[in-house]
């Protein structure tokens, strides 16, 4: 169990964060003032709350998915594969990289909390060859998962995370050499025409009751001549127009929706603000992640995509759908089944 907490950065860690502009005042800050949850959200009240959740709040039976051989996986151009929430593989030309990996049945530290549900959770580490970047956007449990890290280090060639999130990652016994770190617009190269560069988010971090220790960001990611933008956990602010502006638009963006709620409207997208960030990006395509595999949140499980899609018609993206475990090719392959509703 403690071993799952992580440890927060100390010693050269710690001095190498808090020399980052984003960390003020003994903890790391949104661009915009951010409130976590409201005033009036005691945590006794939100946990009354999901403790009481409606039942529609997971599916009512197993989620379908498509069984595909990542190891075989051909991808001569970025290819795309969903494994639900905000864990995805993204292949091109002989490279793997692999975002927020979450396998082990839950999203927390405790087995009983946050499980997968029936059908989302039917891939795991086997299922990988060599992973060439583990890209991990930010520390909360449902994006850094202490199993599946562990279990997929020694597969592991490199790995790209956000400033302060190394000190998890070496207590867990993963070496140094293989992490790279980036603070906001930083850049890390990486083989075979792979850049990252870390961009702003609005949210925040933490694993146990000490908040804001580690940094969290969305990604940019250039790939063999297409731009991706990787966007992690964020509520909505002017950050998606200025990378937008910055990058000059995207070939895909892979954008939170799902988990929102009336106790924290700052650190999680509603649906329609969900489409207007991929508005402001200028991306050509939208793929909505952060939903289908955990209740985090008390609104229908499919509710999200349900008001995305309602919604559609203001955004100017095309937008992929795909099953878990279902490519997405870019420039080729653009899933839009509205498979959610199988009730």
């Amino acid at each position: 169990m403690l071993k799952t907490l992580g440890k927060n950065p100390s010693g050269k860690r710690l001095e190498e964060t808090q020399q980052s502009a984003n960390y003020k005042n003994g903890a790391f800050s949104n661009q915009s003032p951010t409130e976590v949850t409201l005033k009036d959200a005691t945590m006794v009240k939100m946990m009354r709350e999901y403790s009481k959740r409606p039942k529609d709040t997971a599916p009512p039976k197993a989620i379908p998915f498509v069984t595909t051989n990542l190891k075989t996986l051909d991808a001569d151009k970025p290819t795309i594969v969903w494994f639900g929430h905000s864990s995805y593989l993204i292949k091109s030309q002989g490279v793997s990289i692999l975002v927020d990996p979450v396998f082990s049945g839950n999203a927390s530290p405790f087995s009983f909390f946050a499980k997968a549900f029936d059908g989302a959770d039917n891939y795991g580490v086997d299922d990988f060859d060599t992973i060439d970047v583990l890209l991990l956007t930010h520390d909360h449990y449902d994006h850094l998962d202490y199993k599946t890290v562990t279990a997929l280090a020694p597969k592991v060639k490199q790995i790209c995370t956000s400033l302060g999130v190394a000190s998890h990652l070496e207590y867990w016994g993963i070496p140094a050499a293989k992490i790279t770190e980036l603070d906001w617009w930083q850049e890390g190269f990486f083989a075979n025409d792979i850049t990252l560069t870390a961009t702003p988010a609005r949210h925040f971090s933490g694993r146990s009751f000490k908040r804001a220790q580690t940094l969290w960001s969305s990604f940019v990611l250039n790939l063999h001549g297409y731009t991706l933008y990787l966007g992690g956990d964020s509520g909505y602010d002017s950050h998606f127009k200025i990378i937008g502006d910055k990058f000059g638009g995207f070939d895909v963006a892979l954008l939170e929706n799902g988990q929102y709620g009336k106790n924290w409207p700052y650190i999680h997208m509603l649906p329609e603000q969900t489409l207007q960030a991929a508005n402001d990006l200028g991306t050509k395509v939208l793929m909505p992640v952060h939903w289908a595999k955990f209740t985090l949140a008390l609104h229908p499980w499919n509710e999200p995509i349900k008001r995305l899609i309602a919604a559609k018609e203001t955004c100017r993206a095309q937008i992929t759908t795909p099953q878990i475990g279902e490519p997405v090719v870019l420039n080729q392959s653009l899933p839009n089944s509205t498979w959610w509703e199988f009730e």
